[in-house]
């Protein structure tokens, strides 16, 4: 059996005495999408930041491909293959398109080309806007330029934090369309959504969210029939 691209065992992360994170459990397989739900505040975003370095645990592992990461610089880890478009996209408006995907590759040297053909041929409205400054993006072409940018590094895993956030459903729906062909391509990810009915369409496995702990987990497809999540997520989402 394979190894999992990424395995989080035991995970926690405190904030002064208070604990944000309780003992998270979770895998993401080669080339599967992971889901976590839950409402604001429960820990989705600390849980994101803890893998991408931003947050240092103060226990559990975090291994990335074999390899123990927890406490890693965020620069350390993309380097060794994880990449992360973050809640708010948080592009650079001054800069042009081009100088923001650039910079998904600063890490590295060579293929730059390469890389930005992969990402037009995903995204083809950036490379049609590829000179203009991303403050003047339309919500949906900034998330697509944030999803790009995280694109560039060339991740073995890519972390998205609710990419759907204060778009019109048109765009939730064409957001995730472009998620499946991520996939696809051999791309896995973990996946922070507010819109779970997209998100569990769109997943192979999900984990429910409450208080710091993970209180809920299995396939997809079983979760979104399951009543609880049917009555906490479910009713009042926009389908994608």
């Amino acid at each position: 059996m394979n190894s999992p691209v990424l395995r989080v065992q035991g995970l926690e992360v405190a904030m002064g005495a208070l604990k944000i994170l309780r003992g998270i459990d979770l895998e993401v397989p080669a080339g599967g999408i992971v889901t976590v739900l839950g409402a604001n505040g429960v820990g989705k975003t600390t849980l994101m930041r803890a893998l991408s370095g931003i947050y240092v645990p103060s226990a559990g592992t975090i291994t990335l491909l074999g390899e123990a990461i927890a406490g890693l610089p965020s620069h350390a880890i993309v380097a060794r293959g994880l990449a992360q478009a973050p809640e708010g996209r948080q592009i650079f408006p001054t800069m042009t398109v081009a100088e923001n995907l650039r910079l998904g590759a600063v890490a590295r040297s060579g293929g730059i080309t390469e890389d930005l053909g992969r990402v037009f041929a995903l995204f083809p409205v950036l490379k049609e806007r590829i000179a203009q400054r991303a403050g003047s993006l339309s919500g949906g072409e900034q998330q697509m330029l944030c999803i790009g940018r995280a694109m560039m590094a060339r991740p073995k895993l890519l972390l998205l934090d609710e990419p759907s956030l204060g778009l019109a459903p048109i765009l939730v729906r064409r957001i995730f369309e472009l998620i499946a062909l991520i996939r696809q391509a051999g791309t896995p990810i973990l996946l922070v959504e507010q819109n779970a009915r997209a998100a569990l369409r769109v997943a192979d496995t999900a984990h429910v969210m409450e208080g710091g702990r993970i209180v809920l987990s299995g396939p997809a497809a079983q979760l979104a029939e399951d009543p609880r999540v049917r009555a906490a997520y479910l009713g009042g989402h926009v389908a994608a």
